[in-house]
């Protein structure tokens, strides 16, 4: 078993159920300490190879990922590994389409999905969650 993000690191978010996932943006330098063990890119093109196992979320910058079943499938990977391993979510500059993927992490993890989008401005990045149906999107996650 690995161990999970440090609460205190750049970018890591602790969901409602105590979990640890880390947001950032792709096209800042990798912050200080341990690599992830997974992570997700929330990108548009196809991402460029990474050291860690990673899936790919196509999802186009300031949009919505391009398959909802394929966006569940993930998430729901990275949501069920952060109980034990270092997770991380990541896009181009790490609010947006970061934010939004973080917010749907905590719906999964029994947020409210009216308050799920606070929760992560909140607690994550002021400015997470850039575009209505970004916020649309998380309120209808689930169903």
């Amino acid at each position: 078993m690995n161990e999970t993000w440090s609460a205190t690191g750049a970018g890591v978010l602790r969901l409602p159920s105590g979990r640890l996932v880390r947001g950032r943006g792709l096209r800042r330098p990798l912050p200080d300490g341990p690599a992830p063990d997974f992570a997700v890119h929330l990108l548009g093109k196809q991402p460029p190879e990474v050291p860690w196992e990673f899936r790919w979320l196509r999802w186009p910058d300031f949009r919505l990922p391009t398959s909802h079943a394929q966006a569940l499938a993930v998430l729901g990977e990275a949501y069920a590994r952060a109980d034990a391993e270092r997770v991380e979510i990541a896009c181009g500059g790490g609010r947006g389409r970061t934010g939004t993927a973080l917010a749907c992490l905590a719906v999964l993890d029994g947020a409210p999905a009216d308050e799920a989008v606070e929760f992560v401005r909140r607690n994550y990045d002021p400015r997470a969650v850039e575009t209505p149906w970004q916020r649309r999107y998380v309120s209808r996650f689930l169903g």
